[in-house]
């Protein structure tokens, strides 16, 4: 498996990974595709922060993808960066997400971030939640049904990790 940055020639694999957990799943709240136009816009958009956006790659077959930018506009947030990782269904359980997660820490650490934040659609996501703390995050929250997605409410999870220094020291 190779971890890339994502080029607009994967768009068409990410747009369907992504629609699958649109269509199938609670880890994001979105209840309609957006179509691969949009998707580009949100891949430029992470991009020209100088954030990833990375596929997973295995004998030319796109597997996953993940991405993490700022977390909220505002500059105070500056240091602080929320990672998304989607992995298409077929080879969940082997290690794509882990291996996409582990390479946003490092280039979010080289970025100069200290704080990365998961946020996780659905409280019973076991695998989102298990990843994520194999790496070393901690749950530092949970919002209760604060989502409705087919029919039913459901949570978000948080977790937390430092990178870098973390908060144990100001950024030069």
């Amino acid at each position: 498996m190779m971890i890339r940055d994502a080029v607009l020639a994967d768009l068409s694999a990410i747009t369907a990974i992504y629609a699958h957990h649109v269509l199938t799943g609670t880890g994001t709240f979105e209840e309609t595709p957006p179509d691969e136009a949009e998707i580009a816009a949100r891949m430029a958009k992470v991009q020209a922060a100088q954030c990833a956006w990375l596929v997973a790659e295995h004998e030319g077959v796109i597997t996953g993808y993940g991405y993490y930018s700022q977390i909220r506009d505002r500059s105070a947030y500056r240091f602080t960066a929320e990672d998304s990782i989607y992995v298409r269904q077929d080879v969940r359980g082997m290690g794509v997400g882990k291996a996409l997660v582990q390479a946003l820490l490092e280039h979010a650490t080289a970025r100069g971030f200290r704080q990365m934040i998961a946020v996780i659609g659905d409280s019973e996501n076991v695998g989102s939640i298990g990843l994520h703390s194999s790496l070393g995050f901690r749950q530092v929250g949970t919002m209760k049904s604060v989502g409705l997605k087919f029919g039913q409410w459901v949570d978000v999870v948080t977790m937390q990790r430092a990178l870098g220094e973390g908060d144990h020291s100001l950024p030069g």
